[in-house]
């Protein structure tokens, strides 16, 4: 589905508006929807709408090919409920971790990476080889998940500015996502084998 709204925009060559209308917008986000020539999106429907659009093709590419990678081997260990999930919840938490970084930005959030990133959490935490070593208070679990989400926020910020695009990269919904993925990961686990 992804992947056809963000072709059909593209090719439609209405980006701009289909992130205004479509993509999360923090300082919108309590309050009313964005109007345009279609009825209007509720505000709160924004965080999924924004996971159809992306910022160019090499956007898109970048995305699918993580949720294609991290995502095939998530669904075996969790299924594929559990993977829907995932991907709903880490759209919201995206959403919310973008708006907590600016709550009154009027940038549009738009891309699937901030709910893909819950998936690359779950993928890191049940594949993931832990190497990190408890410092103080700090488990090695909580050093390796910090680490694991420094990882891939680093990475996005690499593949924005190797884009060389005007849009900036959504830190706090990489954030987001990620703390979800790893919140999530363990109960999700456990749900699908709850019978067995």
């Amino acid at each position: 589905m992804t992947i056809l709204v963000s072709a059909l925009v593209g090719l439609a060559g209405e980006s701009q508006m289909a992130a205004l209308v479509g993509g999360f917008i923090p300082a919108l986000a309590p309050y009313q929807a964005v109007t345009w020539a279609g009825p209007p999106i509720p505000a709160w429907l924004t965080p999924l709408t924004a996971t159809l659009l992306h910022g160019g093709v090499f956007h898109l590419l970048f995305n699918m090919v993580m949720f294609v990678y991290c995502g095939r081997e998530v669904e075996r260990a969790l299924g594929s409920k559990a993977i829907g999930v995932l991907y709903f919840i880490g759209a919201y938490a995206a959403a919310a971790g973008q708006w907590a970084q600016d709550p009154q930005s009027m940038m549009p959030m738009i891309g699937a990476s901030g709910a893909i990133s819950a998936v690359v959490a779950a993928y890191a935490l049940l594949y993931g080889r832990n190497r990190a070593r408890q410092i103080g208070p700090l488990s090695a679990g909580v050093l390796h998940a910090v680490w694991l989400g420094a990882a891939w926020t680093i990475i996005n910020l690499l593949v924005g500015y190797a884009t060389l695009t005007d849009q900036p990269v959504a830190i706090g919904a990489h954030i987001g996502g990620f703390i979800a993925g790893l919140i999530l990961t363990r109960p999700l686990l456990l749900w699908r084998y709850r019978d067995a």
